[in-house]
């Protein structure tokens, strides 16, 4: 089994490059994240014809997550995070497939910090955190996974000193990441790559692709019994290059077929 997630930046702009990637790489599970895009207007059609079924929850002109699935039924567990009756924002989508719970995140960037922005990033970390233990703690098999605007580490930056006072690279936000961790997640990727340089987001300036200088910040987050199951992991970097492309790349997980 193969999930992927992936940060978009408005479905319908990248809608050939996401059209593309499905098609070439065929994976069985897709987190989506900045649709950009109100209910209305996400692409049900393509993303059917596509081969996939899809929930989603959208927000016009910011925002929005999906959740695509190939071949089996998609049930929607909740589009919220308790906590905060008055967050409008569309960030979190969550769903069962194939037994496994999905929790497809879009966490705030946080920018500029100190600031309002900044506080509500923390405070929407806190929610996350707090729903994930619940998770966590059902015992059943979960896997956390999007666009968490988080460098946990300096192996995970390129140049690092530059970023010491972005809402992405701050402790703050590096000590929320790892509180939600230690309660005993999987980094899928650190998991497979321990000290490997592995970035997914390259900014459009400066040639920051082609100069491999990126962010390691879309991360899979997985339950014991998920880890468990977890053979392979890695980023379509070359997607990346594409042609009215993202800014981030694809990344994947592939799973034994027991994980279930």
């Amino acid at each position: 089994m193969k999930i992927a997630t992936y940060n978009v930046n408005g479905v319908n702009g990248r809608l050939p490059v996401l059209i593309r990637w499905l098609t070439e790489t065929q994976p069985d599970i897709v987190c989506l994240q900045e649709l950009k895009a109100p209910d209305e207007k996400f692409p049900e059609q393509a993303i059917k014809e596509a081969g996939y079924h899809a929930i989603w929850h959208g927000q016009k002109s910011w925002n929005g997550v999906a959740i695509l699935s190939k071949s089996s039924p998609i049930s929607e567990v909740s589009r919220s995070l308790d906590g905060d009756d008055h967050d409008t924002q569309s960030r979190y989508l969550e769903a069962v497939i194939d037994g496994i719970t999905i929790a497809c995140l879009y966490l705030p960037n946080g920018n500029p910090a100190p600031g309002p922005k900044f506080e509500y990033k923390l405070r929407w970390f806190d929610r996350l955190t707090l729903h994930a233990a619940s998770l966590y703690a059902s015992g059943k098999p979960v896997i956390l996974t999007g666009d968490f605007n988080v460098i946990p580490t300096e192996l995970d930056v390129y140049k690092p000193e530059r970023w010491v006072e972005d809402a992405l690279f701050r402790p703050e936000t590096r000590i929320a990441f790892k509180t939600l961790v230690d309660q005993g997640w999987t980094d899928a990727i650190r998991k497979i790559y321990p000290t490997k340089v592995i970035y997914t987001f390259f900014d459009y300036f400066r040639n920051a692709y082609g100069r491999n200088a990126g962010l390691r910040i879309d991360h899979f987050l997985l339950s014991p019994d998920i880890s468990r199951h977890l053979t392979a992991a890695g980023v379509d970097h070359a997607v990346r290059g594409w042609e009215k492309t993202s800014d981030h790349a694809p990344v994947w997980i592939e799973l034994s077929k027991t994980a279930h």
